[in-house]
This record gives structure tokens, sequence and C-alpha cells, in this order.
């Protein structure tokens, strides 16, 4: 769910040349902001498994990887979800419904840890009442929670086999291949996220519905590079440079040497939205177009409402997906721009809710994204479990 990061090049190419480049300037992420990625260790005799659990579920992929979950670990043997309202997208969700996805692929991850370590997590949809994150909670709750996890030993409850792909699992925003999903990692996919009031969809090589889908992914895309407040709401939560990224460990990371050296050299502009004819945005519309039109496959979720509860199901429905598809080799790349539902995207949400069935008022696509086979990629920066608790 994460966009690519706009330069603004105010002093042209001659000063780029005429500028040495930055010492040490390697692309890679700063290890302290991947450590979240390491295994945790084995819990020990007498520790808190929750922790353990913890550790697995803070590596789901959340909307602009704002990470945006609190954690209360204070009654033993159960672990309350809330949602941090400081780390909303306003602009470009503005009903907070990718933040409540965000909520159950969190959700989906720690049941996957939970049963392997022999316990049943069984979760209480808000047990405060269902609320809107965008709202300030009222009395007498400081937060009004998403879930109640309680964790009951289960020896009869086998392990998930997904369990084995959370340190995989990585979105990959590349270039895929033109090459058809295999039909049995599909049947994997569809089979994985399986559950009543929810289907899922695949536009696949030869169906008369992809130039559709293209159609729809690059106009979409395009409204949101030149919508200023939706470009800002993306550079606000832009991390550039190793010291930013470890800073804060959250949002979207860029590190390679070219906007680095843009950015130490104040040439690169995060306050402003580049201008709709600027190269920042033509390069970026010309590398999405060609990045959608190599695109072999497409994936859906459709349900049947779309009420909280259902959004937070969808989520752990994809996170599924995504695990199943990483199984097979696959990649995901959420397209979620023509599902935002603020004014500029209106065209666009009515076009793929029709292609896809959806009726409107009653059904919600709920995700929407690339498939198709890639070279791998590394892991998005976590804040650790610690940075998640309450108290």
């Amino acid at each position: 769910m994460q966009r690519r990061p706009f330069l603004r090049i105010l002093g042209g190419a001659a000063v780029l040349a005429a500028t040495p480049a930055l010492p040490g300037c390697s692309s890679a992420l700063p290890a302290e902001a991947l450590a979240a990625w390491q295994p945790p260790a084995p819990v020990p005799p007498g520790g808190d498994v929750r922790r353990w659990l913890l550790a697995h579920a803070i590596l789901a992929p959340h909307s602009h990887n704002l990470q945006s979950w609190l954690v209360d670990l204070h009654t033993p043997g159960e672990i309350w979800l809330y949602c941090d309202r400081t780390r909303l997208l306003p602009e470009t969700d503005p009903h907070a419904r990718q933040i409540l996805m965000s909520q159950g692929t969190f959700l989906e991850l720690l049941h996957l840890a939970a049963l392997q370590q022999g316990l049943r997590a069984e979760v209480e949809m808000f047990p405060h009442g269902v609320f809107d994150p965008r709202t300030p909670p009222a009395p007498p709750h400081t937060h009004h929670a998403t879930a109640r996890v309680r964790l009951v030993p289960d020896a009869s409850a086998p392990p998930d086999p997904l369990f084995a792909q959370i340190f995989r699992r990585h979105t990959n925003r590349s270039a895929y291949a033109p090459r058809a999903p295999e039909p049995q990692a599909v049947q994997a996919i569809a089979a994985a996220c399986a559950a009543p009031g929810l289907r899922v969809d695949f536009a696949l090589p030869g169906n008369a519905r992809l130039p559709e889908h293209r159609a729809i992914a690059r106009d979409a895309w395009r409204v949101e590079l030149v919508t200023p407040r939706t470009m800002l709401e993306s550079l606000k939560v832009l991390r550039v440079g190793p010291r930013e990224i470890a800073q804060h460990r959250d949002g979207l990371s860029v590190n390679e040497p070219l906007p680095r050296l843009l950015a130490a050299l104040r040439l690169f502009d995060r306050s402003r939205a580049p201008g709709p004819d600027d190269m920042a945005v033509t390069q970026q519309v010309q590398d999405f177009n060609a990045k959608i039109e190599a695109t072999p496959a497409f994936f859906a979720m459709v349900t049947e409402a779309n009420d909280r509860a259902t959004q937070v199901r969808a989520g752990r429905a994809y996170a599924r997906a995504q695990l199943a598809a990483t199984a097979h080799g696959l990649s995901m790349h959420p397209l979620q721009q023509a599902l935002q539902e603020y004014p500029e995207q209106a065209p666009h949400y009515a076009a793929i809710h029709a292609l896809l069935g959806a009726a409107p008022g009653r059904n919600a696509v709920q995700m929407w994204a690339r498939l198709g086979y890639a070279p791998p990629v590394g892991p998005a920066p976590r804040r650790g479990v610690q940075a998640h608790l309450l108290g």
C-alpha cells in the first residue's frame, strides 16, 4: 500500500554533476531498522509467550507501513489490540477502512504464531463496542479496543503451514515477469483466504478484463500523484537516508544515493507536492504504467458487507492470501488507489467495483493487487515489539 517518493530537482543536473557522492552511500536499509525481521529467541521456561507472538504479528502488512498497532499485556493470558489514532491516513483513507484492514493483518499473524505455540487465539472483536478510528474515544475508555485475544492452550489445534512464510513475506512493487501464475498457486491463494461473505477474483492471462484492470490502475495512480493533499500525505511519512529510517522505522523508506544526495543539498522538497507536469510525476507515471502493462495477473477480494468487523476480517484474509502467494513464489502489490474514497477517485472507485461485480452500497472491494513472479525484495522497517506496548 506504499507510494513511490517524488524528487523535486530544483538545481538541475549540473548541480548533481558537480557534487561528490555521499560517503558510504549504500542503498541497503540500516540494520537497526530491520532487526525485527530476525526470528525471536525461543520462549524460556516460565517466560511470557505473548512477546514471542507479537514479534511475529508486527511483521504484518500495513498501509503506508504506519504500524498503527497498540497492545496491552496487563491481563495475564490475554492480548488487547488497539488502534493508534495518531497513525491514520485521513486523505487517502478518509473512512479508515485500510487502517481497520491493517488491524486484521496483525490479528491473523498473531493467530498463526499462537498455533505454533500450541495455543488457540480466541478473538473477541470490538469488546468496548464498534468505534471509528477517526473519532477521539469517549469515556470511560481511554482507548476502544479492536480486539481482545484470549490465549487458550489447545494441543488439538495443529500449526498452520502459512506460519513458515511470515519472515519471507514482503510486498513487492517491482516489475513482474510476463508469466502466468501456476494454477495450483491460484487455487492455494483462494483456499487460504476463503471466508463467509467474501469472494476472491483473479484476472489471469487471457482474461478479457485484463485491459480494464490495467486502465483503472493507471488512471487511479495518476490521480493520487497529482492531487496535492494525497501526495503530501505520502511525503509526510517518507524517510530518506539511514538516519531517518533508523529513527522512525516506519513509513516509506528511501535509501538510494540520488535522493539522499538531493536531501543533503536541500533539493528534495517534501513540504510541497510536485506539479502534474513536473518531471518527478511524469517519470513516475511512465514507470508505473510500464509495470502495470507487464503485470500478468490481478487478485481481488470482494465482501458482501463493509462494516468495521468485515474490514478487519478482510485484513485477516488478505494476510493469508499474501502468505499463500509467498509460499508459491508469487508476489503481491496492493493497488489501493482506486479503492480509496476521496472525491477525486470516485470515477475509478465506481469503475473497479463495476468491473468486479460489487453492487454499489452493498458490496465492497476490500483488496485489489498485482499478482506475479518477481525477483525477491527485502523487508520494510519495523519498530519492534516494545514500541507497540501500552503502559
